[in-house]
């Protein structure tokens, strides 16, 4: 039975799939009456099914070696694709967070879209999102991860646009869709680059060849470039930021889904390509500070937005830059926890947002606040959101950042001075963001409101209590260490770091005497931070200008050159076949002196050009 389970594990990814086929009969609307509403349970049943065995799957191989399951796809005389499954403790991990988070974020998703009339194509598009995700982290393929990433783009495009009627949402779908596409066919090259170099897309082969590789400085760094390019994309990192903040306007519980683990697809599949990757000292020092530069630039960014999931969106991009500054430096084992806590704050934290948003119709910060006394459940589930996503002990997010600290200490210490400023930055935004929700006086938008029925609380309070029990569970596990072997130093300049961010917030939003909105003595400094460092116009007078002069340029070579040419000819051909119908008179005398001066001139235009 044991056996049996782990063995099976391929079958995760196809639950989710089965609840979509299952789903067919009330998404294609043979129900009659009964509308779309079982194809919703029929998904969450199945993914619940999903998450059943991938956490017996967790439990029973936890201590088991690493095995791979690999089965034959295609085969060539020069070509043989398997698709290979990995079974390990990281990549049970992994899949078991998938699940759960999105079993949660569909659970979420029956309160939260209750008066919904697309039931069957949003929750069908969850399970292909939680499909997708379950097969790239179980995946040992480069070849079939960057399938399943394109997977993820095309739902995420679906889901993006799940309400088409509204242009800003077709805008936002699309924008994140061929920003993607830009990292997605970049990193294409690098997938097709690495084969006749490797001779496989097996992760666990690519490490055994980095080993002895031999490159040229160039051909390495050309090569980690265009395989790092795809993770950038998807974790939203400078220059490709821009999507995530547009992609918000997905209903929310697929945000909570795509913003708790998709996001971070990108990262994971960074990490396994680490040792490829490692082959260009140039590329990991490039990693580096795109890292910190996304980290730093990013948490001040979202300082400066009034609209809740810009701030959620900027606060995301920021904490994915550690996972980046963790890869360029190798430290894995950080990465990988940072992105194991990131799952379960980010989905907390953006539970705790939509009830907010959902109750009282409204995601500006400006009309909202005084709300504490009237959501109190909300507002502690907040707490441990932020608490779990800054270096709050006991909480996970601490333990990933002393992880982290230890590892940078001795190799590039001014890193540690990046990852202090970048956890104080974040404890100022989301103090700030709590305050002005909860905090202050009462605004109009939140003077009638209260906690939100069950369906949609039960899964933020549940979450909740797994986050504050999830460090005594690491404990156990023995994934963090005991109190006695945390380094002092370390966690006293994370605590204080997390202090002071959340004190000095607190001390200018959660005052009264402070007029609200804050505004800087220099207006220009505050526009530099508000609109995003001018970074969309930038492209809008860069890229996107010189695509549409561009397209304008052909078009009118298009219409008036090669059309042109065309409908001239046309022209010709009509008129001279008027001009010669007249001459048809059936007289042979007639036919006689049109050949004979047709011969006349062709000699006389022969003659000139002699």
């Amino acid at each position: 039975m044991y056996n049996f389970v782990i063995q099976t594990v391929w079958l995760i990814p196809c639950y989710p799939l089965m609840g979509v086929i299952l789903a067919s009969p009330w998404s294609l609307g043979w129900s009659g009456e009964l509308g779309t509403r079982p194809a919703g349970y029929v998904n969450i049943l199945m993914a619940g099914v999903a998450f059943i065995h991938a956490l017996l799957a967790l439990v029973i191989g936890w201590n088991l070696p690493t095995q791979q399951i690999s089965y034959d796809w295609l085969h060539t005389n020069t070509l043989d694709i398997n698709f290979p499954i990995e079974i390990s403790t990281i990549s049970l991990t992994a899949v078991s967070v998938v699940t759960v988070i999105n079993l949660i974020s569909q659970i979420y998703a029956v309160g939260y879209l209750e008066m919904d009339w697309g039931w069957a194509r949003f929750f069908s598009l969850m399970n292909c999102f939680g499909a997708g995700i379950c097969g790239l982290v179980l995946s040992n393929s480069l070849f079939f991860s960057y399938v399943f990433l394109e997977l993820l783009t095309l739902a995420t495009y679906l889901l993006v646009g799940f309400w088409y009627a509204q242009p800003l949402v077709i805008t936002g779908a699309r924008d994140a869709f061929w920003t993607k596409r830009v990292g997605d066919i970049i990193l294409l090259m690098g997938v097709f680059a690495i084969y006749p170099l490797a001779g496989t897309w097996n992760f666990t082969e690519l490490a055994t060849w980095a080993q002895t590789a031999q490159l040229d400085p160039t051909v390495a760094l050309l090569l980690g470039l265009s395989l790092s390019a795809g993770p950038l994309g998807k974790c939203a990192q400078i220059p490709f930021q821009l999507w995530l903040d547009e992609a918000m306007e997905a209903p929310l519980p697929a945000t909570v889904l795509r913003n708790a683990v998709v996001v971070g697809a990108g990262a994971f599949v960074l990490i396994k390509l680490a040792p490829v990757v490692s082959l260009s000292q140039v590329l990991l020092n490039t990693l580096t500070i795109l890292g910190v530069t996304t980290a730093i630039s990013c948490s001040l960014i979202s300082i400066a937005q009034v609209d809740i999931k810009r701030v959620l969106s900027y606060s995301l991009s920021a904490y994915i830059g550690l996972v980046f500054i963790a890869v360029g430096t190798q430290n894995l084992d950080s990465a990988r926890f940072i992105l194991f806590n990131e799952s379960f704050g980010m989905a907390l934290l953006y539970m705790s947002i939509g009830s907010i948003i959902w109750t009282n119709v409204s995601q500006d910060l400006t009309q909202l606040g005084g709300l504490f006394s009237r959501r109190p459940f909300t507002a502690f589930s907040l707490l441990i959101a932020i608490a779990s996503f800054i270096a709050m002990p006991p909480l996970g997010g601490f333990w990933g950042f002393l992880q982290l600290l230890e590892g940078l200490w001795t190799e590039q210490p001014w890193l540690v001075g990046v990852i202090l400023i970048v956890n104080t930055l974040t404890a100022f935004s989301l103090t700030r963001l709590f305050c002005r929700i909860f905090l202050g006086k009462s605004q109009p938008m939140a003077e009638r409101t209260a906690e939100p029925f069950w369906l949609i609380t039960l899964p933020v309070v549940a979450t909740a209590i797994f986050v504050c029990h999830l460090p005594i569970i690491l404990r156990n596990l023995g994934m963090v260490p005991g109190w006695s072997e945390v380094n002092g130093m370390f966690a006293t300049l994370l605590i204080w770091s997390s202090i002071s961010g959340i004190a000095s917030s607190g001390l200018i939003y959660a005052i009264d005497a402070i007029p609200k909105p804050v505004k800087l003595p220099v207006p220009a400094v505050q526009n530099f931070f508000t609109y995003d460092f001018y970074v969309q116009q930038f492209y809008q007078l860069t890229i996107v200008l010189l695509v549409a002069t561009s397209a304008r340029l052909i078009n009118w070579i298009d219409r008036y050159i090669v059309d042109g040419f065309v409908n001239f000819v046309g022209i010709g051909t009509l008129f001279s076949g008027q001009a010669l119908k007249y001459s048809t008179s059936g007289q042979s005398q007639l036919y006689i002196l049109l050949g004979f001066s047709g011969i006349v001139l062709l000699g006389l235009l022969l003659g000139l050009l002699v």
